[in-house]
C-alpha cells in the first residue's frame, strides 16, 4: 500500500509543478501576421518551331540574311544544337533561327542543314535588305603609276628591200645549114679508107 501512496504523492507534485509553470508570466513571441492574396502562378507557353543541326555535321555557318554570297558570316552552330526557328525565306531554301548576341538576335540557317520539329508550321518571312559595306576600295592613280613601270615603246628598224639581181640571158644558138655536117665528113672518110684497104690488098695478090 505504501508504493501506491507514493504513486499519488508524485502525480500531485507533478500537477503542481505544471501549475505553476502555466501561471509563471513570461514574454511571448509576437508572431506577423502573414500577408492575404493570390500567387499569380507563371504559365509556361509553347516552345514552337525547333530546328536541329544533323550529327554529321560538325559545324555550320549562319548568316545575316538568306544567303552565303549576299550576307557575312555571322556565327555557327555545332552539330545538334537547337534552336527556335521563326520562318522559311521567300524561297524556302533558308530559315530564320534565333541567335542571341546578334543584332536583333535572328540569323538565317541553310535549311538542308537542319532538320525542324514534327508538325511545325513557319511563315514566310521576307529577306532582310542586303547590306552595304563600309568602303569602296578605290586605287589611287598616282600611287599605282609608282609601281607601274613606263615602258618606252622601241622602234622597229626598218626593212631595206635588197638590190635586184639581174639574171644573164642566154641566146639561142643558130645552126648553120650551109655548112656540111661533121658526121658526115667522117663517113665519107671512112668509105674512102676502106677503098683504099681494099685495092691494096687485090694488088698484093
Amino acid at each position: 500500500m505504501k508504493w501506491i501512496t507514493r504513486i499519488h504523492l508524485n502525480l500531485i507534485l507533478l500537477a503542481g509543478l505544471i501549475f505553476v509553470i502555466q501561471a509563471y508570466p513570461r514574454n511571448r513571441i509576437a508572431l506577423a501576421q502573414q500577408p492575404t492574396g493570390s500567387i499569380p502562378t507563371v504559365t509556361g507557353t509553347p516552345a514552337g518551331a525547333l530546328v536541329t543541326v544533323y550529327l554529321d555535321l560538325a559545324q555550320i555557318d549562319i548568316y545575316s540574311g538568306p544567303s552565303s554570297y549576299e550576307y557575312p558570316s555571322i556565327g555557327v552552330l555545332l552539330a545538334g544544337q537547337q534552336v527556335p526557328a521563326y520562318g522559311f525565306s521567300e524561297d524556302g531554301n533558308w530559315i530564320q533561327i534565333y541567335y542571341p548576341g546578334v543584332p536583333d538576335s535572328v540569323a538565317w540557317v541553310y535549311a538542308p542543314y537542319v532538320s525542324i520539329s514534327r508538325g511545325a508550321e513557319m511563315p514566310d518571312i521576307e529577306s532582310p535588305p542586303t547590306p552595304t559595306p563600309f568602303s569602296t576600295p578605290t586605287i589611287d592613280p598616282t600611287l599605282a603609276a609608282a609601281f607601274i613601270p613606263q615602258v618606252t615603246p622601241t622602234r622597229l628598224p626598218t626593212f631595206t628591200p635588197p638590190a635586184s639581181i639581174n639574171l644573164p640571158s642566154f641566146a639561142d644558138a643558130t645552126v648553120n645549114t650551109s655548112r656540111v655536117p661533121m658526121g658526115l665528113i667522117i663517113f665519107a672518110l671512112g668509105i674512102i679508107g676502106l677503098l683504099g684497104g681494099m685495092i691494096s690488098f687485090l694488088r698484093g695478090r
